[in-house]
């Protein structure tokens, strides 16, 4: 009993010390990511981890609009190398609209057409949309106004020469680090810290702005805050007036919030939502900017969005990536873990596939997984049939 209760006690001391260490160390974030994702047995952020985090709430369309069903709705089966795959990687929805009417749904692991799962990266798009929006309105002079107009952080020596296109377009020069399974990366200590704005303002700038494309969350962050300063409102709320109610969203959704305090979205990622309600943003850029006859956004911003900015790296444009396949070219979202919502404008496809996981193919050598182009043909081979 006495060694129990001497235990007890060094324990209390060791993890007392430990916690003093991390606030000591600005760490003290890692308390959160252990209590939200590694005590629960994950390794990294997961599709319904969005339960355990501070979120906003944005309400579904005053007009609600389902999306049709085709003539021809769920009479294929799925193709068995796509059965294999969804089973294999956890898929938890798949969907294939055509001439903007549902052709194949289908849902899996107990989830249904209503349920909600983490956009992730997936929401980059939507904050170029609504950079877009927000130059469209006036809110922004234009893609080359000066982030330090917006940011105060960034208006010294080479960090005052970054454009908001810079963000939109990953070409911001940060020393922000992609590092999704290191604990101590930024992008970790993003997800998880209570002052999301603190962490980015703390950002170097060590490459010259708007030279070249390096793939950062944190591009998307700023910009984010960027559009809060020029619109004076919460990103959320623009969200929700600007695109989320307009385009006739069924479902309520909820965006992550760096905590109840500061109120500052995580604009990189952590929408929670659904399939048919994230293919309705596909469906406004393929239809040029337009939704039921009116111009939700500009019709040349989303052309120049969905073309490559840098030629040498041809997979990306102003948030949406970029892919030819089957001698087509096609535009995405694209989230960790495979969130995906692929549009095809000449052949009026959009397809969207949620799930667990990805292919698990090395990225270091290419830019998209083999899980991509898999989902593109199998669904071009069931529209065949």
């Amino acid at each position: 009993m006495k060694f129990l209760k001497k235990l007890i006690k060094i324990l209390v001391v060791f993890f007392g010390l430990l916690i003093a260490v991390l606030y000591i160390t600005d760490t003290d974030y890692l308390l959160k990511a252990v209590r939200t994702i590694y005590m629960r047995g994950q390794t990294t952020a997961y599709l319904e981890d969005y339960r355990h985090f501070d979120n906003q709430n944005i309400e579904v369309s005053n007009n609600p609009q389902a999306w049709p069903n085709h003539k021809a709705y769920n009479s294929v089966t799925e193709t068995k190398r796509l059965s294999k795959a969804n089973k294999d990687w956890g898929s938890i929805a798949y969907v294939i609209i055509k001439n903007d009417s549902v052709w194949f749904e289908n849902y899996y692991d107990g989830f249904n057409e209503d349920s909600k799962s983490n956009s992730f990266s997936m929401a980059k798009s939507y904050v170029s949309g609504l950079m877009g929006k927000a130059i469209m309105q006036g809110h922004i002079k234009s893609l080359n106004q000066p982030v330090c107009d917006f940011l105060p952080a960034f208006c010294d020596g080479t960090a005052a020469k970054m454009k908001v296109v810079d963000l939109s377009s990953m070409a911001s020069g940060t020393n922000w680090d992609e590092a999704y399974y290191s604990p101590l990366s930024i992008t970790t200590r993003a997800y998880f810290d209570d002052d999301l704005a603190k962490v980015m303002n703390g950002l170097k700038v060590v490459n010259e702005p708007g030279t070249a494309y390096k793939y950062a969350s944190g591009d998307t962050q700023m910009l984010a805050m960027v559009i809060e300063k020029a619109t004076g409102k919460p990103l959320y709320e623009y969200f929700e007036e600007s695109f989320w109610k307009p385009l006739g969203s069924e479902n309520e959704t909820l965006w992550q919030v760096d905590s109840e305090d500061h109120d500052l979205v995580k604009a990189y990622c952590c929408i929670a939502s659904n399939a048919k309600d994230f293919a309705r943003f596909g469906k406004l850029y393929k239809d040029h900017g337009k939704w039921n006859g009116k111009q939700i956004l500009d019709s040349a911003f989303i052309a120049k969005s969905v073309v490559p900015r840098f030629p040498e790296s041809p997979e990306y444009g102003y948030g949406w990536w970029l892919k030819k396949h089957l001698g087509k070219n096609f535009f995405m979202m694209r989230g960790h873990l495979g969130q995906y919502v692929f549009v095809q404008p000449e052949d009026n496809v959009i397809i969207v596939r949620l799930g667990h996981q990805k292919s698990p193919d090395n990225l270091d050598a290419k830019p998209f997984t083999d899980d991509i182009s898999l989902y593109i043909e199998e669904g071009y081979k069931m529209l065949e049939k």
